[in-house]
């Protein structure tokens, strides 16, 4: 009979809170944008193209929203290819924002890219 043991446990995130279509896109993270979690609401740097934390004082690019990370990455000292949702519905209370942004500024501009915000209890 074949033994099985526990390798890893998962613990749910709750960043998926609906049923609306999610799609995802591949993303570059710049060599600067740190460690970044699952959730991170990323801006694009239009000299370059790649990916950080969108913060709102940011004059790059990156100062609008465009995406939310798939997944957790550490993109400190070089670039990381990563996957990025560009739709879906998402737990408001579990993505990250950067300086200067709330779930209220950034709503509408997600919303216009089909990225839904929602509050789950």
């Amino acid at each position: 009979m074949p033994s099985y043991s526990v390798n890893d446990t998962y613990t749910p995130d709750n960043l998926i809170a609906g049923s609306y279509p999610q799609t995802s896109k591949p993303v570059t993270l710049a060599a600067s944008a740190g460690v970044l979690p699952r959730g991170a609401v990323l801006g694009q740097v239009a000299a370059t193209g790649k990916y950080v934390l969108s913060t709102a004082a940011a004059v790059d690019g990156s100062q609008n929203v465009d995406c939310i990370l798939a997944e957790a990455v550490d993109a400190s000292s070089q670039e990381v290819a990563a996957s990025a949702f560009e739709s879906g519905e998402f737990n408001q209370d579990a993505i990250t924002l950067g300086a200067g942004h709330t779930v209220d500024s950034v709503r509408k501009a997600l919303r216009d890219i089909n990225i839904y915000l929602r509050k789950v209890k």
